[in-house]
């Protein structure tokens, strides 16, 4: 079939002659005689594979069930261990969650439905507004796109109110259902980094207002490119937010910057890739860091992942924690700003956390 003519509102580059309105990238592989990427999809600065290594054997894992094995030694030890990798990686892998595999497969088993809807039914979702809570779209969310990144996307807004999907049938349920065991699971690691951080286990809890922070849904698609060496699926950045749990089918594509070297990620099964975020970093005054990280496509297989960002309610004002400053050995890194309006300014394409990085004196 030929590529459908209907624009997913977004600012976008000039269109190739042979695409005459912006589509989803589904729909153009899925198009007659499709071979090879429009030229308002190739990236000029493209990572080569060879950019990243496999050393699988030193990301962080942490298994998540020694914090409530009842052994203080036990949970002392892990909460060391998640200080160290929020330190030094921003990154770790979680084992043992208590988030079934079964519920974890039915989330992608649903968002592969989601994508498999036909056009005109996926586009009731799409719309300019990036606060809108229910939204279908393709690239990414920035008013500045200079090409267009190979991704389609579902995001659905989750807390302080869930947001509910009306297809596919059951789908909004599977999504309440996990959006909700990955909060429990967020708040847990968020205990034990209050403790790593010498704070009481509900510190970030009361000072982020997290009874109504924001969590959204981000479901990705990244369908087989033909040109892999070209395209890219989500450029090089950090999140908003204070922690994202992140899932995939089975399909690697996530790469994750390390002392200067980009890393490629292999999950264990069943397992969240976690990544701290830029409000976390924020609010440790720079102990801990944002990761950048970025998705990378291929030619074979539809790789889907499911990324939940937690952030603070959207009216927090957050500022490094005033425990964690002293004016004159460990004065404040960043300027407080509104959760809200942070992510406004992120959605813009500006390097936010730069923004706000106060110069070291």
């Amino acid at each position: 079939m030929a590529p459908p003519t209907e624009v997913l509102v977004q600012t976008s580059p000039e269109t190739h002659p042979h695409v005459p309105k912006r589509t989803t990238v589904k729909a153009l592989v899925e198009s007659d005689g499709f071979t090879s990427i429009p030229s308002n999809y190739s990236c000029a600065t493209h990572p080569n594979e060879s950019d990243a290594s496999d050393p699988n054997d030193t990301i962080p894992t942490i298994d998540f069930s020694l914090l409530n094995s009842g052994d203080p030694h036990q949970r002392s030890k892990v909460i060391q261990d998640i200080d160290k990798a929020c330190q030094e990686w921003g990154f770790f892998m979680l084992v043992n969650h208590d988030v079934s595999e079964t519920l974890m497969k039915a989330v992608l088993d649903g968002c592969n439905e989601f994508f498999n809807l036909p056009m005109e039914e996926k586009l009731e979702f799409a719309a300019k507004d990036v606060w809108k809570p229910i939204r279908f779209g393709t690239g990414v969310d920035t008013k500045v796109e200079k090409f267009f990144f190979w991704r389609d996307f579902l995001k659905v807004i989750a807390h302080p109110e869930f947001h509910s999907l009306s297809k596919p049938q059951g789908f909004s349920e599977v999504v309440q259902e996990y959006c909700k065991r990955s909060q429990e699971v967020a708040m847990e690691l968020l205990k034990a980094i209050s403790e790593s951080l010498g704070f009481e286990e509900s510190y970030i809890e009361k000072a982020m207002n997290l009874k109504s922070g924001f969590q959204l849904f981000a479901a990705n698609l990244y369908p087989p490119c033909p040109q892999p060496d070209l395209a890219m699926g989500i450029p090089a950045h950090t999140d908003h937010g204070l922690l994202t749990l992140l899932i995939e089918n089975g399909i690697r594509g996530l790469q994750i910057q390390h002392n200067g070297n980009w890393i490629h990620v292999n999950p264990l099964p069943n397992t969240f890739l976690v990544n701290i975020a830029d409000h976390l970093e924020i609010l440790s005054n720079g102990r801990f860091k944002s990761i950048m990280h970025r998705a990378v496509v291929n030619s074979q297989s539809t790789r889907i992942s499911i990324a939940i960002p937690n952030g603070p309610s959207l009216d927090t004002m957050v500022s490094p924690a005033p425990e964690l400053v002293d004016n004159e050995s460990r004065p404040a890194a960043y300027i407080p700003m509104k959760y809200k309006d942070y992510m406004d300014l992120q959605l813009e394409g500006k390097p936010c956390l730069e923004r706000i990085r106060l110069p070291v004196a």
